[in-house]
């Protein structure tokens, strides 16, 4: 008997109490196992370790009868079944579980996430794997230069090279390689006050000095500028800069992965535009700061703040790209309400129902967003899509919640805790294949590339 998690809370799978099912999902574990005999089987594919649902319906523990391997994508697994009722917990078990498919299988294919119905919210596209012409990709681009809208390339996100002025991995030749024309360059605004706690998450662990993230603020923008300058890569500073991207030609917006360092002062805003060139500005990151809420804590504000306002309308005044990344519905929402320009979401994957303290959204979450006129950028994690086509299934997703002017791409280079499945921008050919393989066309795929980013970009910074 086959099991659908749409079956999941209703009669058919309470009636199937010992009875062997079959039933397909991602895998999830408090900690990051790369084998395991028991765990949650989830609909959705877990943002991090240990994210699980807060619905009790939303996850399945499974007894394998040997243990399994847990990071090749979905697993589709068969079992005894087995209805809790009354204990509290998870209500369904799947008891002496083993796979159904052979070893090396590549986790959920196309087929199969069309086959799984609402719950991987999917629409049909043309079916295929690849491009029909090898040469496509190249010509996606080579037209429509490529904007990567959060990346910490170059190891910027690291605060022990910031402070010691080590030095940088490469850019431009994998940019070039790759096809890339421009990386959002983010400096990690609160990254002396965080660190991977236990729970194998990102958490904040002190309260910073008074002075002491602008301080950091202006080491970490120096340092990114020293990067632009050895990798000779040029800034982006106004529109003309943006129209003028094109493939081979590394650019580089100067970004910031949360407005800590202003500490609450506007005017530290203005400081960093003239003098660190900086024009896309994230507010919040993993620390409850001054502006608002964050996804990964709890929450303080109840979304964003009056001064989370301000430096919104601040933005707009100079013009900087909002970028809403991080931050709780209720802060996008009232940003959203605030805004005169389109708002950025750097980097995130849909979710039907993200788990607590999740940093993926929901579809009514991206909407707010695309209402804005802006994008929300899809990001790599290893643990979220396995594989580049899984990812293009994760953009398709999104491009069905916001829509196909709304969607673009945010890898989060170097800032992932765990792998990528676009470990360097050489491997962006690879991606856009696989974008015109899910069924995008070439125009389309331009779009998702960059297209859409520049066109928020040259409606917030003249």
């Amino acid at each position: 008997m086959r099991l659908d998690w749409r079956n999941l809370g209703t009669g058919q799978a309470d009636a199937a109490d010992g009875a062997v099912v079959e039933l397909q999902g991602f895998p999830a574990t408090p900690a990051a196992a790369t084998h395991a005999a028991y765990f949650m089987l989830l609909a959705e594919a877990p943002c991090c370790a240990g994210c699980l649902p807060a619905d009790p319906l939303g996850a399945v523990e499974v007894f394998a009868s040997a243990s399994l391997p847990l990071h090749q994508g979905a697993l589709r697994l068969q079992g005894r079944w087995e209805v809790r009722r009354g204990t509290g917990g998870w209500r369904y078990r799947l008891c002496d579980a083993r796979p159904l498919d052979p070893p090396g299988w590549s986790g959920l294919t196309r087929r199969g996430m069309l086959a799984a119905g609402p719950l991987m919210c999917l629409a049909a596209r043309a079916p295929g794997a690849s491009a029909a012409d090898p040469g496509a990709a190249r010509a996606v681009l080579a037209a429509t230069p490529a904007v990567d809208t959060h990346s910490h390339a170059g190891g910027i996100a690291n605060v022990t090279r910031m402070r010691r002025g080590s030095g940088f991995s490469p850019i431009a030749a994998p940019m070039r390689t790759g096809g890339l024309a421009v990386a959002c360059l983010a400096v990690v605004s609160d990254g002396p006050t965080h660190h991977v706690a236990a729970d194998g998450r990102i958490h904040p662990y002190r309260t910073p000095a008074p002075g002491e993230l602008a301080s950091y603020g202006a080491l970490a923008f120096a340092g990114l500028l020293d990067l632009a300058r050895s990798e000779q890569l040029t800034l982006i500073a106004d529109a003309a800069g943006m129209r003028a991207a094109r493939a081979g030609m590394p650019l580089a917006i100067i970004a910031a992965e949360g407005a800590d360092f202003l500490e609450g002062r506007l005017d530290g805003l203005e400081t960093a535009y003239a003098r660190w060139t900086l024009r896309h500005l994230q507010l919040t990151h993993y620390r409850v700061n001054e502006l608002g809420d964050i996804q990964t804590e709890a929450p303080e504000h109840g979304g964003l703040t009056d001064f989370g306002a301000e430096v919104v309308r601040a933005c707009n005044r100079l013009g900087l790209v909002v970028d809403v990344a991080h931050g709780t519905l209720p802060l996008v929402k009232r940003a959203a309400a605030v805004t005169t320009k389109p708002l950025v979401l750097s980097h995130t994957s849909l979710a039907r129902a993200p788990g607590p303290r999740s940093r993926q959204i929901t579809a009514e979450h991206a909407k707010v967003i695309a209402d804005t006129g802006g994008l929300v950028g899809v990001w790599p994690p290893a643990s979220i899509f396995p594989t580049l086509p899984a990812m293009a299934a994760g953009v398709a997703r999104m491009v069905d919640a916001a829509g196909i002017d709304h969607v673009g791409l945010g890898s989060d280079l170097r800032g992932l805790v765990g792998p990528s499945v676009l470990p360097d921008y050489d491997a962006l050919p690879a991606l856009a294949d696989a974008l015109l393989g899910a069924g995008f066309n070439a125009g389309e795929t331009g779009k998702l590339l960059g297209g859409n980013y520049a066109r928020v970009f040259l409606a917030s910074v003249r």
